[in-house]
């Protein structure tokens, strides 16, 4: 049976209300321009830290970006979020089946485990693994290797499922599978030119995986 490490935001859940307001209240509160919708949505994905590194070059800034990120969410942006329609029957089906689900983020991990708490299917995962709030690990090949060392897997026969380039890519640094989801933040170029091996139009079709 397979190991599926499954992304959050993006995959699981359509986070863009959440994280777009707590950007704008950070990059506000700094006295910072607050970039439109289209290149919000480019945030969701990488590390914090690294999509606050767009707009200040200063290192404190950015800490301080992340701070003022952190206030509003554990406030209010942790469940300014919905759900996908049919990805928790089908990730259901996948566990009945006999495989392993993970979840693996580049959001911090109390963050990540306060939101998964909340989610009806958050019983199907064996673990939580996101960001350190230091930043000391965020990147997808360091959160994937990681995971792998916390389930007591290797990367032979697993998959990352997700919907950005670095999803894939971590995927790629592990000689592990992947499956780009189109219902997310990502496109179906991006994904591609990343090297995903499989792209996945719906929900249900994650049951269809060559798992």
């Amino acid at each position: 049976m397979a190991l599926l490490l499954v992304d959050l935001d993006g995959t699981l859940i359509d986070s863009v209300e959440g994280i777009s307001n707590c950007v704008r209240h950070a990059l506000e509160g700094l006295g910072a321009p607050v970039p439109d919708a289209a290149t919000m949505r480019g945030w969701i994905g990488p590390p914090l830290r690294t999509s606050f590194a767009k707009v200040f070059d200063d290192p404190q800034r950015i800490e301080d970006a992340v701070r003022l990120y952190r206030e509003r969410f554990d406030a209010l942006g942790w469940r300014e979020h919905r759900v996908y329609a049919g990805v928790g029957d089908a990730l259901a089906a996948l566990r009945d089946a006999g495989h392993r689900l993970a979840i693996v983020t580049a959001k911090n991990e109390p963050h990540a485990e306060r939101i998964v708490a909340h989610l009806p299917f958050a019983h199907l995962f064996e673990r939580i693994t996101g960001a350190t709030p230091d930043g000391r690990i965020g990147e997808k090949p360091q959160l994937i290797a990681l995971a792998l060392e916390r389930l007591g897997a290797g990367p032979q026969g697993a998959w990352m499922i997700g919907d950005r380039h670095h999803d894939v890519e971590g995927a790629r640094h592990h000689g592990m599978r992947s499956a780009g989801v189109l219902w997310g933040f990502g496109s179906e170029h991006e994904l591609r030119h990343a090297g995903a091996d499989v792209l996945v139009e719906t929900p249900g079709e994650l049951r269809t995986l060559p798992l």
